[in-house]
């Protein structure tokens, strides 16, 4: 049963052209158009190799958190998720088909996203067992965020607020310009956010050729943490 909603969750994302351009496209553009325009000052560093990780990273967070928190709400808003609880499948079990697809989401877009770095010139020197990892961890945080926000705000709320942080992170949580580029006093507030550890723990492994970093992989369990025990006691079905 849960692999049959996890199906039938990947087809409809897959088939919806907002959630693909948001989950898909606009990180290859982004890896693409950053790439060959100098636009930022990297201090020696080969544009695509500082942004293969962070656009990785970013495509985590908009399939886990923009994308499951709006599809989350409005399918709460409209009575899918009270309906689909009643249903032989339980709650944990259709949070946890919604969270195999979201995997399988991620793995067509690394497929997709690393092709296309690798096209750029990209050579990773570091360890994918760790990205791997570090990935998994960043889908649980961002996944609890998304949920979190599904299953408190209205579904209207939940669009805007998911798009705008989506913008925000994507422009503060060192993506597309390095963290060094911010002033001293607001960096320590923006490495504790989760795109900024799981873009350092990548750029680290993957562009760096680091071992497990386990700071930014701490960083990421406890916002898992907080985030899916908030989830486990707030979320409303209806």
């Amino acid at each position: 049963m849960v692999l049959a909603q996890a199906g039938a969750e990947l087809r409809a994302t897959l088939r919806n052209g907002e959630q693909l351009l948001l989950t898909l496209i606009i990180p290859v553009l982004l890896l693409v158009g950053f790439s060959l325009a100098p636009l930022i000052e990297l201090g020696g560093v080969r544009r695509v190799d500082f942004l293969v990780p962070g656009v990785l990273a970013l495509a985590v967070m908009s399939t886990a958190f923009t994308g499951q928190a709006i599809a989350t709400g409005f399918e709460r808003r409209y009575g899918v998720l009270k309906r689909l609880g009643a249903t032989p499948l339980s709650r944990s079990g259709l949070m946890l088909a919604k969270t195999v697809a979201v995997l399988a989401v991620e793995v067509i877009q690394a497929a997709v996203i690393v092709a296309v770095g690798l096209a750029l010139g990209w050579r990773p020197q570091g360890s994918f067992l760790a990205a791997a990892l570090l990935i998994v961890a960043g889908t649980a945080a961002f996944s609890g965020l998304g949920l979190l926000m599904a299953g408190t705000l209205r579904a209207e709320a939940t669009l805007a607020a998911a798009n705008l942080v989506y913008l925000v992170l994507l422009g503060a949580g060192g993506v597309i310009f390095p963290l060094a580029k911010f002033p001293e006093n607001v960096r320590p507030a923006l490495e504790v956010l989760p795109i900024s550890a799981l873009t350092g723990g990548l750029r680290a492994v993957l562009a760096e050729g680091a071992a497990l970093p386990l700071v930014p992989l701490g960083v990421l369990a406890a916002w898992a943490v907080l985030s899916l025990g908030l989830v486990s006691r707030t979320f409303r079905w209806e």
